[in-house]
């Protein structure tokens, strides 16, 4: 089926630029990071993994720079990092309320802290989710920790979906906290929690099928991977009995460019234009509640 270029989007995973590098975004791992070409070389601690990063100098206005940008992809709206006393959050807010969810990264290490800083955001900014990095806490913190059940039991309480790294991490740290099948547990804690699968979970993709065959709220986004890279067994399983659980995100501009990413899209094999309308948007707003 060919791509439906006219159809809207919606990306999962998208970050408002806030320097020309962004290094920001990564501080807060950098302290499990132990091989030196990654501490003294990478200004993206996964840089080894991505040929064509993004560049950013010249850039006068982040927000306007973006939303150029996703006007020029058909990107509808996207959900970019919220983080405390941004000023490019700020911005976008004000400038562009209809354009963007807004996605609140947290560390369970903070055990109640967390618990109270996701719902200060909630009330506060409007937050539609929340995201964890296992391997990226500090200490790394597994997926079915009883640390992460506090802010899952939170997610589910707040109604919104939480998004986990799922899989072998880019960075060079540990992966035991992201193995896929941690997954499982979660889901029957929380039977009503929207978990969103992020990150490719290679190797484990087949599992990752079986598991959202098994549990309905069990979710996958194709995060930092390059379309001609989406795993075959997500491919087969969307085409097949998984139209309503696979869903776009991209990582613009964190490590791939959005003519990357819509030059290699029309190559994705979906059967149809059903599947297709789904995956980039349907999918989304069904999850987050965008037609409510």
């Amino acid at each position: 089926m060919t791509f439906p270029a006219a159809a809207p989007v919606i990306d999962l995973m998208m970050g408002i630029p806030v320097s020309e590098t962004n290094e920001e975004w990564y501080a807060s791992f950098r302290p499990l990071l132990k091989d030196k070409e990654s501490i003294d070389m990478f200004k993206m601690p996964a840089q080894y993994m991505f040929r064509d990063i993004p560049k950013l100098d010249g850039m006068d206005d982040a927000v306007e720079y973006l939303v150029e940008q996703m006007d020029k992809y058909n990107i509808e709206r996207a959900l970019v990092g919220y983080f405390d006393g941004s000023q490019a959050a700020e911005a976008a807010k004000r400038k562009h309320p209809e354009r963007f969810l807004w996605d609140y990264s947290v560390d369970p290490n903070g055990g109640m802290e967390t618990v109270r800083a996701i719902k200060r955001a909630h009330a506060e900014w409007g937050i539609h989710s929340v995201t964890v990095f296992p391997c990226g806490c500090n200490p790394q913190v597994p997926i079915n920790d009883r640390r992460m059940w506090l802010v899952y039991a939170t997610c589910c309480e707040l109604d919104i979906p939480v998004l986990v790294n799922v899989g072998i991490p880019g960075p060079r740290v540990p992966m035991e906290p992201q193995r896929m099948e941690l997954v499982d547990e979660v889901c029957y804690h929380f039977p009503e929690l929207k978990f969103i699968m992020r990150h490719g979970g290679e190797p484990w993709e087949a599992l990752a099928v079986k598991l959202m065959l098994k549990w309905p709220n069990l979710y996958y986004s194709t995060s930092a991977f390059a379309p001609k890279h989406y795993p075959k067994a997500i491919i087969d399983y969307a085409n097949t009995r998984g139209a309503d659980k696979i869903m776009y995100a991209g990582y613009f501009p964190m490590g791939l460019s959005l003519e990357r990413i819509f030059g290699d899209l029309p190559g994705v094999p979906f059967k149809d234009e059903t599947v297709w309308r789904k995956f980039l948007s349907e999918n989304a707003r069904r999850v987050y509640g965008l037609d409510n």
